[in-house]
């Protein structure tokens, strides 16, 4: 599988979230691959290569995650915290996706090391101003590791 520029990996439950963001990431000109899953155990599966994702051994971990925070099964703030107890994972910016404003929520995100908490609004034209700006800043601001500093 080719891989054409920086990874996303969107975990959310609902296909039809998915879909809406990954036509609007599309929308901003993000070229890169965007992996998604369903649950918290496939996001699992993925960031350790494993299961259905064993044959990947060799791809490069995501440049960011979007993580739903209420997913069925291992739910959002199980996967955060693997992620920022994971060496080789932890410095990967992880953004919890929640309806959710309920500062019990932010703070246990914040408090399990999300870099940022982003409380999803109602619209299209709230979702794509949404992602243009995590575009805007995540991708095209942010140097990330190996990218260097120039």
């Amino acid at each position: 599988m080719p891989r054409a520029g920086p990874c996303i990996l969107l975990v959310d439950d609902s296909p039809e979230n998915r879909e809406a963001l990954i036509r609007a990431l599309r929308k901003t000109g993000f070229a890169g691959r965007i992996c998604a899953c369903g649950d918290g155990d496939a996001a699992l599966d993925f960031l350790n290569r494993r299961g259905a994702y064993a044959y990947d051994q060799d791809a490069p971990p995501p440049r960011i995650i979007l993580l739903d925070l209420n997913l069925p099964g291992t739910g959002g703030l199980a996967v955060l915290r693997h992620v920022k107890q994971q060496q080789e994972l932890r410095s990967i910016p992880v953004i919890m996706l929640s309806t959710s404003g309920d500062p019990r929520d932010i703070d246990a995100c914040y408090r399990a090391g999300a870099n940022s908490y982003v409380q999803r609004r109602s619209g299209t034209d709230a979702l794509q101003r949404l992602v243009r700006c995590l575009k805007e800043y995540w991708m095209d601001t942010v140097v990330f590791p190996g990218d260097g500093g120039t």
